[in-house]
């Protein structure tokens, strides 16, 4: 049990910061002499617990009622307000240093919402009536959730560094009016400098520098003035930020002032520090890019336009978005993604984008002699029959095969495919292939792309009912043909290319179906093989088994040793490395004791015989980098939204937003709620007790490559209330338990102000691959120890993602047909 040692503050005050004086167990004898020897001896304990050093960081972001900001201390960086920034600094010099009892004075502030809501609680208890129920504490509400947004890209790679450093400079204008200025940073053949006055800086103006505040430090001669040309200009708080660039005719080994402040720059920037800002933006921003993009619940479909037509070409495939890919293949697996988008189709889909809206589809596919035939139907294609409209909706959805997607345009720029690092100069040889230029292969693929459509499947059990209970007697089969499409007889070549940033294999695997065996403590499975190396093994077995990670179990490959009598493919041990949600997929890895596996040696000498023969277990590519090269022109095209959670103690925090599309109505909206400049509110999504509660459960037992959770919300915003909790109502789909809720909760949200149904899409993370962050990580640890520190915690603090899908076009397309009635 703890021990209260409230009563004892005072002497806790008395001898804080003096454990380790000479006259301390005199002086506290003393002052102890009427307690107990117990109570005198669990006060000692504790008097020098709280004496004792505290590596904790504190972050107090949410936790108090006041706006957090970062406190750098001795190379660690808290998040305090100014209560607990005034109270870290009295109590560190009352300690000497920051020892446990600085971390809890901190996370004790009177300002403190858990402080607070104790306090009101005890409060009730002491002035409630002994002999009635104590009532209910009113527990303060949260009303803002803050989160940074981040965009991804592009990432401007800087020729050289730049330093850090303020000195007065002038500037020449127009050939006769001079100007002092302060400079903000220094680079060989740059400069940033900071100006208040009312002079308007262009850009390509040229001015003439003149270093007035290096005159002591380099002999200038006869020319002391240098041509600068504006390369840009950002105002900040009514002071100019002007960039420089030097123009010089001059050789570079003959210019006096170049070869200063390079030697200048060297020998200093670990005293004035290099000036890392775009390399900390562009890893942020890579870094969440890692964790979002492998787990994309959209498919991006690139379009190509050649001599041939319109069609889809490529696709960005990962595990969350192979639904959508593999609902368009026939029974062949070819691809039928030009079924979905179309040309006609496709200049729908553009006009809707103009509106902000997604073009919505309804398909299902009808199967006959193993043939798969599809039908597909947009809003405005069925827009003007209201009555074959419901019609069509209730025969499809009442198809085992019935989905709805919803589509919309993006806008393909060829340039985005580069995305080169931020350090200048200074890239070792060794990284030198992650900024290496486009392949002019790659160039070639991508030269007749001409835009993306992104589509995204909308499920939903409410609306599968919903258009299953519409009749579809006496449907007018004539005009439900027209919305089939005839099987091409040659299928156009649709690639799909996958979203690969951390690959993990040591080896290539290669795709392989052969019967195996499985024997573990007396029980036996049987499978087969999906994918095998040399020294794994992939099996999907009949039934579910009740393996965990770590068995050691033994694999026997029978139609295997009918064609080698070299090796004994009996009873190989092989060890459990994962296991699929439903026990029925096994990822296993050889298991050497004391001798060599011959299942390793038996794989080795068939992959080295059968290379030709054997089908890599990758994504189709028809040349290296083009993988790259798309995922950087989608990541940096990416409108929907996503935000990450990340771990904090023992509970997660969403702090973090991520899109390409700051004018995003919802985002805009959620801007708008923050009571901080230059964050977005998440109270719309959050403030709902049992999203955050799904969120945890859920993150806490997924693995991942466990599909992706959802959740739908239903979402009325009031944007002429100042008070959030006013202004916002948040239902789960499921507590609008019936089609008329649902229509009367759309009804009043529209009356009031907006509606919105969002749909969240929960994911656990992989690793990211560090190989493609450690560059720019590295050298900003080079420079600021802290700030690498951080942002490194930062990235393996990530558990899980969250994407948020609007759908709100098809929540009203069903209000609207309920709203609408069909003449008879």
């Amino acid at each position: 049990m703890t021990k209260d040692f409230s009563k004892y503050q005072a002497i806790i005050d008395e001898f804080s910061g003096t454990v380790t004086a000479d006259d301390f167990e005199s002086r506290y004898s003393e002052a102890t002499s009427k307690l107990s020897k117990t109570d005198r001896f669990l006060l000692k304990m504790e008097i020098k617990r709280l004496a004792a050093p505290c590596t904790r960081l504190i972050d107090l972001r949410g936790h108090v009622d006041g706006e957090c900001r970062p406190f750098e201390h001795e190379d660690r960086v808290h998040y305090l307000d100014d209560i607990a920034i005034k109270c870290f600094e009295e109590t560190f010099n009352q300690y000497n240093g920051y020892t446990f009892g600085v971390y809890e004075a901190v996370m004790n502030t009177e300002n403190n919402f858990r402080v607070m809501y104790q306090r009101e609680k005890d409060q009730l208890l002491d002035s409630a009536p002994s002999n009635t129920v104590t009532p209910k504490a009113r527990v303060l509400e949260k009303t803002q959730y803050p989160a940074e947004l981040f965009t991804f890209g592009p990432y401007y790679n800087r020729k050289e560094e730049r330093m850090n450093f303020a000195i007065p400079l002038t500037v020449e204008l127009n050939g006769n009016k001079i100007v002092e200025v302060t400079s903000s940073d220094i680079s060989i053949n740059g400069c940033k400098f900071r100006y208040k006055g009312e002079e308007s800086f262009t850009i390509r103006q040229m001015v003439s520098l003149r270093f007035t505040g290096l005159e002591g430090e380099f002999q200038f001669g006869k020319n002391d003035e240098f041509n600068y040309q504006v390369r840009n200009v950002h105002i900040v708080d009514n002071v100019q930020l002007v960039g420089l660039e030097r123009i010089s005719t001059t050789e570079p080994r003959r210019d006096g002032i170049r070869q200063f402040i390079s030697g200048f720059i060297q020998g200093n920037k670990r005293r004035y520090k290099i000036n890392l800002d775009n390399t900390i933006a562009a890893l942020q921003s890579r870094s969440i890019e890692q964790f979002i993009l492998p787990k994309s619940n959209e498919l991006p479909i690139f379009i190509e336009d050649n001599e041939q037509g319109v069609h889809p070409r490529y696709v960005l495939t990962c595990h969350n978005n192979q639904n959508v890919f593999q609902y368009w293949q026939d029974e062949n697996r070819q691809s039928t993604l030009n079924f979905l988008v179309t040309p006609e189709r496709l200049l729908r889909i553009k006009k809707y984008a103009s509106q902000y809206k997604p073009l919505l589809v309804y398909s299902f596919i009808h199967t006959s002699n193993g043939k798969s035939y599809f039908y597909t139907a947009d809003t405005i294609q069925l827009e003007d029959d209201l009555a074959f409209k419901k019609q069509f909706l209730g025969f499809a959805a009442n198809k085992a095969s019935f989905a709805v997607h919803q589509l919309y345009a993006l806008s393909l720029d060829e340039s985005r495919a580069y995305s080169p690092l931020t350090l200048a100069d200074t890239i070792t040889k060794r990284d030198q292939h992650l900024n290496q230029p486009i392949a002019e292969d790659v160039l070639v693929s991508l030269s007749n792309l001409a835009s993306i459509v992104i589509a995204y499947r909308v499920e939903s059990e409410a609306m599968s009912v919903f258009y299953q209970q519409l009749d579809f007697e006496n449907i007018n089969t004539n005009k439900l043909k027209n919305f089939g499409h005839k099987r091409l007889l040659e299928p156009l070549a649709i690639d799909d290319v996958g979203i690969n940033y951390n690959n993990q294999r040591q080896e290539p695997r290669f795709k392989y179906k052969t019967p195996v065996a499985i024997a573990a403590d007396g029980v036996k499975w049987h499978g087969v093989s999906e994918d095998f190396s040399t020294s794994g093994l992939k099996v999907e077995l009949e039934k579910a088994s009740v393996l965990i990670r770590g068995n050691v179990i033994n694999v026997t490959f029978p139609q295997l040793q009918k064609i080698t009598s070299s090796f004994n493919l009996n009873e190989l041990p092989y060890e459990v490395m994962r296991v699929s949600k439903d026990k029925t997929v096994l990822h296993l890895r050889v298991y050497v004791e004391q001798h060599q596996h011959i299942g390793r040696s038996f794989f080795k000498a068939l992959i080295e015989k059968n290379r030709h023969k054997l089908t890599p277990d990758e994504y189709a590519m028809f040349s290296p980098g083009l993988a790259k090269a798309l995922r950087n022109i989608y990541s940096q095209s990416l409108q929907t939204i996503a935000f990450l959670v990340q771990s904090s103690g023992s509970r997660y925090k969403y702090e973090t937003i991520a899109t390409n599309d700051t004018d995003n109505p919802f985002l805009t909206r959620c801007k708008q709620l923050s009571d901080r400049n230059n964050y977005f509110n998440l109270y719309p999504v959050l403030n709902h007790a049992n999203v955050t509660s799904v969120l945890t459960a859920s993150l806490k037992k997924m693995q991942s490559d466990d599909p992706s959770i959802s959740e739908t919300l239903y979402i009325s915003i009031n944007p002429s209330s100042e008070i959030v909790e006013q202004a916002v109502n948040t239902k789960l789909e499921s507590e609008l338990q019936s089609d008329m809720i649902k229509k009367m909760f759309i009804k009043n949200a529209l009356k009031r102000g907006e509606f919105y149904c969002i749909q969240l899409k929960l994911s656990r993370t992989d690793k990211p691959d560090m190989k493609y962050l450690n560059p720019e990580l590295s050298y900003i640890s080079t420079y600021a120890m802290h700030r690498g520190k951080q942002i490194e915690q930062e990235i393996f603090s990530v558990a899980g993602v969250v994407q948020l899908f609007d759908v709100t076009q098809e929540a009203l397309a069903r209000y609207k047909l309920q709203m609408e009635e069909i003449p008879a």
